[in-house]
């Protein structure tokens, strides 16, 4: 699969960013838990250079717990402070507020002595498509500040977000970079939602799911739906998921459509289990 999507209102948003990061004291980065690197836009890096830094986890209730672990050590290794959350649920955003202190703790001291008291501490909030920013912002601020939706993109425009007496939040919109050098890269993004879908051949995508899933997780796929795969290849498991499952359209033939959104909107609410694509072990080589 060739994947590729860069709206255009997403450049304009990049050259915001640049703009605004003048006024930054923290980059707070949403990245998805599932695919801790894929979800991760390069250009940050650079855009953030200076800046203390934190990335969240999200969505680290729908990851494998063990390698969540695994992940956030490697961040803290790169001295980025590191936080498990779930976006939509308040209570494991606790933490976060105190991150923030210990993460800005040389920016507050400076302030302290140049007399500087109780000035907000400035973040910029981050993240690709569809990955939970909104969410957090609004779970975080306790109301719906910035406008949130289930499809990529919805954040068109920055805005200031004012949490408390000691924290202010820049929200952005998400950004993707033009192209990926790497496919796995869009295909990983792809199976976790945070691209649009209507351009994607979901068919090939729910077999490259169950692929994957075979080969990190096997039998997951099998006791979700009740199916022997252990010999059989993608394709024709989503047979049997659609035999399985009643997929059926008119004259009895397969609806493999059907079984492949299935597949899909499955493996993206966790129905299938606690799933992460991919681990610190598989990019040793390249860093």
């Amino acid at each position: 699969m060739n994947i590729q999507w860069y709206p255009g209102h997403m450049t304009k948003a990049k050259r915001a960013m640049k703009e605004d990061i003048k006024l930054i004291d923290l980059v707070i980065e949403l990245v998805d838990a599932r695919v801790p690197l894929s979800s991760r836009n390069p250009d940050i890096d650079d855009l953030a250079k200076g800046k203390a830094r934190m990335v969240l986890l999200n969505k680290s209730d729908l990851a494998d717990e063990r390698v969540n672990a695994q992940w956030a050590a490697w961040f803290e290794a790169k001295n980025i402070h590191a936080v498990k959350v779930d976006s939509r649920n308040k209570g494991t955003l606790k933490q976060v507020q105190s991150v923030v202190q210990e993460a800005c703790k040389e920016k507050i001291e400076r302030d302290r002595k140049r007399g500087i008291m109780n000035r907000p501490i400035r973040t910029m909030v981050v993240g690709i498509p569809n990955v939970g920013k909104s969410t957090f912002i609004n779970s975080f601020a306790g109301k719906a500040c910035a406008k949130t939706g289930n499809k990529p993109g919805v954040t068109k425009g920055n805005q200031w977000i004012r949490l408390n007496k000691t924290l202010e939040l820049l929200d952005t919109p998400g950004i993707l970079w033009p192209r990926f050098e790497d496919q796995s890269v869009g295909l990983k993004l792809a199976l976790i939602g945070s691209i649009n879908d209507q351009i994607l051949n979901k068919d090939d995508l729910a077999c490259q799911c169950i692929r994957i899933l075979k080969e990190r997780y096997p039998g997951m796929v099998s006791q979700r739906f009740g199916l022997e795969t252990e010999d059989k290849e993608p394709a024709a498991i989503l047979e049997d998921v659609a035999r399985q499952r009643s997929c059926l359209m008119k004259g009895g033939e397969l609806d493999i459509a059907r079984a492949a959104a299935m597949v899909l909107d499955d493996f993206r609410a966790g129905k299938l289990g606690r799933v992460t694509l991919e681990r610190p072990e598989d990019y040793k080589d390249k860093e």
